[in-house]
Parts: structure tokens; sequence; C-alpha cells
């Protein structure tokens, strides 16, 4: 079930531009250098590049007053659709913001204006192999290490992603040793995993999307597993609310629970069935991946009616982005002898994004590579580090390329793969 921009009219037309969507809110702003959370004006410092003018855009186009020029279609597609808006405007407002955007491209695309041929690329790499890279699909689990054996059918299934699979292998290597460490048997589904679609639905490329989003559920529910452990936050997000939403449906009402890597393995190193007891002497920052932090949240289906001041009948459960996966990977990571977490200015739902989402790193790669050097420069001059911990191989692959693009000495590291060095002697697979 597409987007219809139409039923997004009241959240175009009502948006006071007040701004909320840029700015970290004030009482949460360390230094006005770092006090924009939206990338893309924060780069070109142009209404059109914020959330309240891309509204605008919207709602000219519904009006007949605009045509999807050129110019239209680089302001629509400059936006990593990171959620920072979305919940900055829901403090206040409680506008649909990030589905507003989302349906802007489905319209463009729609009229045959987009997507980019970055994105018509990754496409046809998924429609021909099943992964966003193109690469062989009996290679999706060849980073399995020896020693390892997933079941034939476990309760838990490992949802390695492209990301992991292909270019991020270390991700998923650690992965599956720490389940192999705290004796979780898992399952894969091999050559039947296909990419996740995020990039689809971020991009507007509905029906592709729809086709990825059935086989995986249908290969999901011929495993049998009860839970689905994803190490990568685009997949979690896929999996947990894009796929919902596409077949108007609640998260609930899905025939399996998604959880990220940090949300299983906490409790674990809570209880003791992982013993991270080998010092780390480090001092790190964390970046809080967006689609794991504030796009996160379970999806619930609405249907009703927007009447006088907004009044929604029946009432609405919304997501505001702050029961997103905060406080897990910061458990973990305080779990671990000698290691110092000091934070950035702009965190959990005031992160700023890493620059890969909403098909940016597929089709406007230097815009990617932009907004991760900001961020990785917010983490030297504010926490004052040079080593960056997050839980995402999508992030991870951006900022590695950043890095290496600018000679930067940062060093980047998934959390799982800190978690495997602290590893008790003899538990690491």
């Amino acid at each position: 079930m597409a987007l219809v921009l139409e039923n997004h009219r009241y959240d175009a037309d009502r948006c006071i531009r007040c701004g909320g969507c840029k700015w970290v809110d004030h009482i949460y702003m360390g230094h006005p250098r770092w006090g924009v959370k939206c990338p893309s004006i924060a780069r070109y410092l142009f209404d059109p590049y914020a959330a309240y003018g891309r509204l605008q855009l919207a709602l000219g186009l519904m009006d007949g007053e605009l045509e999807i020029t050129p110019s239209f279609v680089d302001a629509v597609f400059q936006c990593q659709l990171c959620g920072a808006c979305d919940v900055g405007c829901k403090r206040n407002l409680d506008l649909e913001i990030q589905d507003t955007l989302m349906a802007l491209r489905q319209r463009v695309v729609d009229k045959g204006k987009g997507p980019l041929p970055g994105h018509k690329k990754a496409a046809g790499n998924i429609e021909s192999t099943w992964n966003i890279f193109g690469s062989r699909k009996k290679e999706r689990f060849s980073w399995m290490p020896s020693g390892i054996q997933p079941a034939a059918k476990a309760d838990v299934l490992y949802w390695a992603g492209c990301y992991p699979a292909y270019t991020q292998s270390e991700t998923a290597q650690a992965t599956v040793k720490l389940l192999k460490a705290a004796g979780v048997d898992f399952a894969v589904l091999g050559e039947s995993e296909w990419c996740c679609g995020q990039m689809l639905f971020t991009t507007g490329q509905t029906e592709l999307a729809l086709k990825v989003a059935q086989h995986n559920i249908d290969a999901i529910k011929a495993s049998g597993a009860k839970t689905v452990l994803t190490s990568c936050p685009e997949c979690l997000t896929a999996l947990k609310v894009e796929y919902p939403k596409l077949l108007g449906k609640s998260t609930s009402d899905m025939p399996y629970q998604v959880v990220h890597l940090t949300e299983f393995m906490e409790p674990l190193v809570k209880n003791g069935a992982i013993k991270l007891n080998k010092p780390l002497p480090m001092r790190v920052t964390y970046h809080d991946p967006c689609h794991l932090s504030r796009m996160s949240e379970p999806w619930v289906q609405w249907e009703g009616t927007r009447g006088q001041y907004g009044v929604l009948q029946p009432p609405k459960q919304w997501r505001r982005g702050t029961n997103g996966v905060y406080q897990q990977p910061r458990n973990i990571m305080g779990a671990i002898p000698g290691l110092e977490l000091v934070e950035m200015q702009r965190t959990r739902e005031n992160a700023f994004c890493c620059g890969a989402g909403g098909g940016v790193r597929e089709g406007l790669n230097d815009f990617a590579l932009w907004t991760a050097q900001e961020r990785l420069t917010e983490a030297k001059e504010t926490a004052g580090t040079n080593t960056l911990v997050l839980a995402c191989p999508h992030c991870k692959a951006n900022f590695t390329d950043a890095i290496k693009k600018s000679g930067d000495n940062m060093k980047v590291y998934d959390i799982a793969e800190l978690m495997v060095k602290a590893l008790s002697q003899g538990k690491e697979a």
C-alpha cells in the first residue's frame, strides 16, 4: 500500500515553519556550532532543503502551483530521511513529516521524474541478484567463520543484511561469535534472504519494495523462527516498520519479532551469559544510528479522521523517537572494563545522521560523505576522541569512506567488534 500524498495535506498545510525540524531543541543545545540536526539544511542553507520547505513543495504540487522540475527533484532527494525533522516536529505539532516526505518521493517517481540514476542502479542490482551491490547470491553467507554452524531450524533467525554479508563482514562474523559464546542456537535463510529493500522504500520505488517485502516475510514464516535478530538498523526498520506500513498492518501483526543485536545482547551481558571481562583501555564516543534510535519504534497502523484543530478520531499512537534503542548499546559499553564513553553534543533523538540513508549514499555520494565528515568533526571536537563506536554497518561503511577521502586518523568500530574483543579468555570463537 503506497503512501498517498493527498492524505498528508493537513501535515503540509499546518506547518508553521517554526524551525523545530532543523534545530536541536534549545534545552539540549550545547553550542550553536552543533545546533542543527538536519544535514541538508546544514549544507545547503536554503529553505527547500529543510522539512518545512519540502512540505511547501508538496503543498504546491498538490495545488497544481508547482511542476516537478530538476531543482524540485534535487530538493526532494537531497535528504537522508533520517527522521530528525519528524521527531523534532512531534515535540510540538504532531505532524507526520517523515511519511509526507516519503509520499512526496513516491509522487515524483510515479510521475516519471525520479528516482535518481544511482537509485535505479541499486534497484537493478536488487532485482537481478537480490542484494544492493549486485554481488553473487551464493556468496551471501560466505563470511561465516569456520567452526560455527547455523542450525537447520531455530527460534532465533540471524538476518545478516547486504552490508554485513558483502562489505562489512566483520560485523556479521562478530555477531555469530557472540551468539555462539552465549550458547544461542540460530538459523540463517541462506540464498532465501533478499535485500531488506529499505533503500527502495525511501526512494519511492514501492512496486519492487513490495515484492521484496512479501518474499522476505514468506521466507521468515517458512523458517519457523520466532525472533529475527539483525545487526543492521536499516534492516531492522524495514522488517519492523516499513513492511507492516506497506501492508497496512501494525508491527504487532507481523508473524515475527525483530530485534537489533544490542537489544538482544544487553540482557545477556547483564545476567552474565556474555562475560565482557577483558579490559579495553579506550576513550570512545558513540554515534546513534538513525534507524536504531529515533526511527526504530514499532509502527502502529491508524485509520480514522482528523477534524477541527487536528483532533484525531480515534486517538493515534505517535512514534516520537523517544523510545528508540538508546540505552542498550551504552549499557553494553559500560560493562566493558577500561572503556571510557564520552558523549558528543548531538546524541540520542538529536543525533546528526551519518549521511548514508534515504538513498543518499547510492544517489548523492558527495553529500553522504560531507555529512559523515561533519559528524566525525563533531566527535573529535566535542568528545575529544579519535575513536567512534556505532551499531550500524551502513554507517560504518560511510564513515570509513569519508575517513579515506579526508585522510583522517579516526578509527571506527561496530559495537559487535568491541564486544568480541572484550569476551573473556577462551570465549571468543
